[in-house]
Parts: C-alpha cells; sequence; structure tokens
C-alpha cells in the first residue's frame, strides 16, 4: 500500500520541453515512473526522450488518461498552470515551481477544493512511493522500501533524514515533501490521516519548521486520532522574531510560529522531537520497539 500514487499512477509533465521539465521527466521515468505525457502549447505532436507531448493538459488527459500533473513551469504561469490541471479533471497535482505569488496561490486554492483536485506544493521537491512512483524532483537512490512515512516543509532535509533513515535500516512508504510557502496544498494534518489509514506505514516521521501553526494543529490530530508512532523535528529552532528563514512560510510573527510552541504541542502529543535530524532513526526505532 502507499498513498497518493503507486505503480498505477499516470503523470504528465507540464514544461516538458523547458530545461527542468525535460531533465526531470526523464529522471522520473528511470525510476520506474509511468510518465504518459508532457504538455507545451505550440509542441503537441513532439516527443521529449520517448514522451509524448501535447498543446494542453485536457488534450492529454483525454488521450492518456493522466490522473497526476507536475508542474514546472515559471512561477508566472504555475498559478495557471494548475488550474488547467484542476479543469482539465487529474485528481493529484505536484507544484515544483518555487516562487509562486501568494495571491496566485489565493486564487488556486478555492478551484482545487470545488474541484476535489489534490495539490502538493508550491515551491517543494514532489513525493515518492518507494519502487513504484517518483513525481519531482528526489533523488531516488537514496531511499528504501519500508514502513516508514515522512512528511517534510523542507526538500533539503527530506533527503538528509531519508538518507539516515536508509542507513539505520528503516525503510519508507511514501514520502512527501510539502514545500515551505505560506500557502499550500495538502498539509500535515491531511497527510497524518492518509499515513493513519495506510496499512503499510508503521510509522511517520515529521519535519516542520517555524511560522504558522500546521505543526500545532498536526500535534492536536496526532493527539485526537492517530494510533501509529510519530517522531518530529523543527527546523529553524535559532531563527530570531521577524525573520525570515529559507522559506516563505518560514517566519515568526507576533510571537506566534516559534520552535518552542511547536515543540511544546508535540510534547503534549507524545510526540519525541529530535533536538537534531541524526537523532530521528534513533528515536523512531524506539518508538516501534526495535
Amino acid at each position: 500500500m502507499s498513498i497518493l500514487i503507486n505503480k498505477d499512477t499516470k503523470v504528465i509533465v507540464q514544461g516538458i520541453t523547458g530545461r527542468d521539465g525535460g531533465f526531470h521527466a526523464s529522471k522520473m521515468k528511470a525510476y520506474g515512473t509511468n510518465v504518459v505525457g508532457g504538455i507545451s502549447p505550440g509542441k503537441g505532436g513532439t516527443e521529449v526522450d520517448g514522451v509524448p507531448v501535447f498543446n494542453t493538459v485536457e488534450d492529454a488527459v483525454k488521450a492518456t488518461g493522466a490522473n497526476a500533473s507536475v508542474i514546472f513551469v515559471p512561477a508566472a504561469f504555475a498559478g495557471d498552470a494548475i488550474l488547467e490541471a484542476s479543469y482539465a479533471g487529474v485528481d493529484l497535482v505536484i507544484c515544483i515551481t518555487e516562487g509562486v505569488p501568494v495571491k496566485d496561490m489565493i486564487r488556486v486554492t478555492p478551484v482545487l477544493k470545488q474541484n476535489g483536485t489534490k495539490m502538493i506544493g508550491a515551491n517543494c521537491p514532489g513525493l515518492i512511493t518507494v519502487e513504484e512512483c517518483l513525481i519531482g524532483i528526489l533523488p531516488g537512490n537514496i531511499f528504501k522500501k519500508g514502513n516508514i512515512g515522512l512528511i517534510s516543509r523542507s526538500g533539503t532535509l527530506t533527503y538528509e533524514v531519508v538518507d539516515m533513515l536508509t542507513r539505520a535500516g528503516l525503510g519508507q512508504t511514501t514520502c512527501v515533501g510539502i514545500g515551505g510557502d505560506s500557502v499550500s496544498g495538502l498539509y500535515f494534518k491531511d497527510l497524518l490521516e492518509m499515513y493513519e489509514n495506510d496499512p503499510a506505514t508503521e510509522g511517520v516521521v515529521l519535519i516542520g519548521e517555524i511560522g504558522g501553526d500546521a505543526e500545532e494543529q498536526a500535534a492536536q490530530f496526532i493527539k485526537d486520532k492517530m494510533t501509529k508512532p510519530v517522531v518530529a523535528f523543527i527546523a529553524g529552532q535559532s531563527a530570531p522574531p521577524g525573520k525570515r528563514m529559507g522559506h516563505a512560510g518560514a517566519i515568526i510573527s507576533s510571537g506566534s510560529g516559534t520552535a518552542a510552541e511547536k515543540i511544546k504541542a508535540f510534547a503534549a502529543a507524545g510526540v519525541p522531537v529530535a533536538k537534531e535530524p541524526g537523532e530521528i532513526p534513533g528515536l523512531m526505532k524506539e518508538k516501534l520497539g526495535l
């Protein structure tokens, strides 16, 4: 089992004729992802690395039955690309693009909800169900099939922690990089519920950071609903108030969104919080009784 994607997921790449879209489409194919098409207006009928290119998402969905789309178009056009995929009936949209204007995300969010479209991102590395499907820019070679789920606001920390888990013999089911923007798609609480309902996932690693209250909401969900063990890490513990750290959403303002508040919320939910990433595998093994 897995969450969100598996070996049967049919993926299209919006922006496949661009440098990044073409490069990562080839990497996804090499991993085994079922990449069925690409989108580039005006270039329909051509191919990129054997993948057929269509002028519109609607054309691609009709021709291939695609149910997931990954977006590599420039930030100024990413909002419209998300909407195009949603209106074409794509179930899951993953937006890799960094720097998407907040006003564009505010505009598309209610449409996604109305259309029943799930979204990961923007400004994210994507997701992977190990040995089945990789969508985005994740380095597939560091992942190992197993029973641990992972959710992270940080792409770099995703890679670092996954590598540590793998070296410690803790393989993964599905790992999701949700991105660090202030307005995003699926967030911790949504994904925790999916992991809770996934028979293959026996434990979850949650990597949060300063800013917002998503981690506090996640802690409350874990306390009220989760039966599976969760281990957390909060990045940005030394960040001063008012200073944005890395991500658009990673900023402490008006005394809220601090690392201390998030750690306190997790502690109240019985979730151990690692002081540094290297502690995560050991904490997870303790929770699993290994």
